[in-house]
């Protein structure tokens, strides 16, 4: 079964990548573009309607106004991209906004930038979905029954390409947005030669124009919430400055050029189908159901309804479904950033098989599917939680432009810093009336959410600082380098060979005492002629709280310096997941026993194929080797390398996989100011799979059980509240998974109660 899942894994994702393929994923600017373009591009299909919604409560003298609006914007558009041109060569590592805020302006306008994107690129993917899908529905009103369940399966595709690579989905996702690109100018040309030669065709809403119920009157106020509205055609901007890392070398300048492209394009077809839409005289409004996109009003005019109108439908569709893929690169890549500086669980730092950062992809695709069910697919209140994010990280990016120039004053930094506080001045602005504006139609829910958001990211940073100081504190340190004294205790459920050999590893470690407990008399018969040396104890109760009693009292009895482990054999009868969860009671009570005080757990699991009936299986194996996994160097890590040593193995060795060369010197540095009597090995972990390195490490020790055996030493953080345990990696329970199937090989958790 384990193999044909991951031959289904295989077809599906495609093959594992090596860390060290990392650089050929970078991408050219080409590629770059529509990845980390298509959000800000495909606004297009939509930020002149939203312009429209606000104006045509004026009227015709409202509506008459989207070409002033709409320049208006791209004049915005203009001075955000040139701020954030500068940001990229600032800061080539990315981070965007977030990076910006947090290191000029203090951790807190850091968290808020980072809190408002990480819920802009939600959005991102539920609003472009579901703009997609309105795209559809305009081509094809019989599709309108089916619009969640089409958002769902667009979310499903577009995970599925991420998950298979950024360069894999970037080539993929280029056709669609050069498409729509291409399909959008031909439009423009067509419709402006059109209006040009003889009259503009108009657009089949223009017959309503004369019915548009006049609600208020042209006024200040009514055009600055237009301009407002508009500024959706800004969403995504900031995308590139997030993943500049992503680029080929040199970052920062592939990355500005790519900005500059993309604006000089977002821009052009802005106020392109802005122009169009005022001349074709599109009628666009909220209420109205039914009612198709303004795009759609235009290529309906231009092309007569002819061909052009159903790719100008097709592209419109494929880029808005596409443009999730900004959120799907940027959204992981925040959340890794934000994990290496502690904000989030450290999980989202992981890469995936082909070298993404899978945790957030999944995270990301499950948020944004969640959004569009309880909104039912609907654009137009999806667009009202929209914007609020997007203008808090612009504001706060250039905000903390301005304050990096004054502070480091580099050369040019004057000309840099009046651009940046001029646009962070505007989108302040605009900040302060799309919340207003917007607030009781849904921003709240977004102005709300930024907090718990802030609240629960800067909660997992006191966390790991708190996990940090306790791993380091002086006092829990230990200092005596002499092994203490080992004492066994023999859990048997029934005499077989796993008991046998259970009984031979701790003797080959000349433990200070070995005794047995056991639930069931009838095993005293057959113990006495095992190990009649080793007394057995018959506990009486319910078997969980019996031993735990009967661990507390003998450990009462113990030195500070002595440690108490607990084995538990166990005979398995094949490879395989079945056999981990056929036995539930047994993995429940080693779980209760990993969270017991100074209490350690060591597992001794045979395959049943690998009995030798002819063999002693209560051998003392003549060679034990003993690895400790090392993650870094702390009281956690100190204290299962002295445990080690009361085993009196053969060899002691510290081993860590698949450290990044930075963390590698940083590790070896700490190892030898620990003055550590053992050696530390670094071995490669090219597909950042703990379990296939290890199996791999293994392969040269070649351990049968009986007369060599391997021990795998690993501290294990128990924390007190059990919802912190998603915060920390699950090494222990990757390692125990994997081992429990290796000949001879033992695994035992020395845990450390934090």
């Amino acid at each position: 079964m384990a193999k044909t899942a991951e031959a289904l894994k295989r077809v599906v994702l495609g093959r594992p990548m090596s860390s060290g393929e990392l650089g050929h994923t970078l991408l050219p600017k080409s590629i770059a573009l529509p990845v980390f373009s298509s959000d800000p591009l495909s606004s297009n299909a939509y930020a002149t309607q939203e312009a429209m919604i606000v104006l045509s409560l004026a009227g015709a003298a409202g509506l008459a106004m989207i070409v002033p609006v709409s320049i208006a914007v791209a004049a915005l558009l203009f001075i955000v991209v040139t701020s954030y041109r500068e940001t990229v060569k600032a800061y080539p590592t990315g981070g965007g906004a977030y990076r910006v805020a947090h290191e000029n302006l203090g951790m807190y306008p850091g968290l808020l930038a980072a809190s408002a994107l990480l819920i802009d690129y939600v959005l991102t993917v539920s609003v472009s979905i579901t703009a997609g899908v309105e795209a559809m529905v305009s081509a094809s009103e019989a599709l309108g029954p089916y619009k969640i369940g089409l958002a769902f399966a667009f979310i499903a595709f577009v995970t599925l390409m991420n998950l298979r690579g950024v360069k894999e989905s970037g080539t993929l996702f280029a056709i669609p947005t050069y498409g729509f690109v291409l399909a959008i100018y031909l439009m423009i040309v067509t419709g402006i030669v059109k209006c040009l030669g003889g009259g503009c065709p108009e657009a089949e809403s223009a017959r309503h124009m004369a019915d548009l119920h006049l609600e208020t009157a042209v006024s200040y106020v009514l055009l600055l919430r237009a301009f407002a509205a508009g500024t959706t055609a800004l969403t995504g901007v900031e995308a590139i400055a997030d993943g500049v890392p992503a680029f080929r070398y040199p970052q920062s300048k592939n990355a500005a050029t790519t900005l500059l492209i993309m604006a000089a394009l977002s821009t052009s077809m802005f106020l392109g189908i802005s122009w169009l839409a005022d001349g074709t005289n599109v009628v666009f409004t909220e209420h109205p159901p039914g009612q198709r996109t303004v795009v759609a009003q235009i290529a309906a005019a231009v092309f007569e309804g002819g061909p052009m109108f159903y790719v100008v439908q097709i592209m419109s569709t494929a880029i808005l479904i596409l443009a999730a893929n900004t959120a799907y690169q940027d959204f992981p890549r925040l959340s890794s950033i934000l994990a290496k500086d502690r904000y989030m669980p450290r999980q989202f730092m992981n890469r995936g098989d082909r070298l993404v950062f899978s945790n957030g992809v999944i995270i990301l695709a499950l948020l944004s599917g969640l959004l569009i069910y309880v909104f039912d697919a609907n654009l137009t209140q999806l667009i009202q939680l929209y914007l609020v994010g997007v203008f808090i990280s612009f504001t706060l990016s250039q905000t903390g432009m301005v304050v990096r120039g004054r502070r480091l004053r580099p050369p040019g930094w004057q000309r840099s810093a009046l651009i940046s506080g001029f646009g962070g001045t505007v989108t302040g602005i605009v900040l302060v009336v799309i919340a207003y504006s917007k607030f009781a139609k849904g921003a709240w829910i977004v102005i709300a959410s930024i907090p718990v958001v802030m609240f629960a990211m800067r909660s997992v940073y006191v966390h790991y600082k708190d996990v940090a100081d306790q791993l380091g504190h002086p006092a829990r340190r230990p200092t005596d380098r002499r092994p203490g004294n080992a004492h066994f205790v023999i859990l048997v459920n029934r005499v077989d060979s796993a008991t046998a050999r259970a009984v031979g590893y701790a003797r080959s470690t000349r433990a200070a005492d070995i005794t047995a407990v056991t639930f069931d008399s009838a095993n005293h018969g057959p113990w006495r002629r095992l190990a009649p040396d080793i007394p057995l104890q018959t506990l009486t109760g319910r078997k969980t709280e019996a031993l735990l009693t009967n661990l507390r009292e003998k450990r009462s009895n113990l030195g500070s310096d002595d440690f108490l482990t607990v084995m538990t054999p166990e005979i398995l009868r094949s490879r395989g997941l079945f056999e981990i969860v056929r036995r539930p009671g047994l993995h429940r009570l080693k779980a209760v026993l990993v969270r017991e005080p100074d209490v350690q757990v060591l597992d001794i699991p045979i395959l049943r194929d690998d009995i030798d009936p002819e063999v002693d299986q209560a051998h003392e194996p003549g060679r034990n080797h003993v690895i400790v996994l090392i993650s870094g160097v702390h009281n956690a890590m100190l204290q299962a390398t002295e445990y080690a040593e009361t085993l009196r193995p053969t060899d002691i060795r510290a081993v860590s996989f698949g450290l990044e060369p930075e963390e590698t010197e940083k590790l070896g540095d700490q190892w030898l100011e620990a003055r550590v009597p053992h050696p530390l090995e670094i071995e490669e972990s090219p597909f950042r799979d703990l379990g296939i390195s290890l199996e791999r490490y293994l392969d040269r020790f070649n351990p049968d059980g009986v007369n060599k055996v391997v021990t795998i030493v690993i501290p294990e953080f128990i924390v007190r509240k059990r919802r912190h345990q998603i915060l920390h990696g699950q090494t222990a329970l990757i390692v125990k998974r994997r081992m429990l199937f290796e000949s001879g090989v033992v695994v035992v958790s020395v845990p450390y109660h934090l």
